[in-house]
């Protein structure tokens, strides 16, 4: 083992694996800087996607109406398929 320790420091240190380090760290930055500009385009569209609701609601004028309560024991719709498939 010590033999081929010695071996191995008397080689040379290939060009690429030296600028390993660099270029990894040189990723990551870029990757922080994606991530920070993803953020920042995610808010905007959030605060456009609000404001796009907040007009779109000014907008209407008519007031909103809520339907009535469905219950079982009343009459049966005309479009009920009980009463489309009906031979009557």
């Amino acid at each position: 083992m010590d033999d081929e320790l010695r071996i191995l420091s008397r080689v040379d240190i290939p060009t690429a694996l030296s600028a390993l380090d660099d270029r990894i760290i040189h990723a990551l930055g870029v990757r922080r800087r994606e991530a920070a500009a993803m953020r920042r385009v995610m808010a905007l569209s959030a605060f456009i996607s609000l404001g796009g609701g907040f007009i779109a609601g000014s907008a209407v004028s008519q007031p909103a109406v809520a339907a009535g309560p469905l219950s079982p024991l009343g009459a049966a719709s005309v479009l009920a398929p009980s009463t489309l498939l009906d031979a009557q």
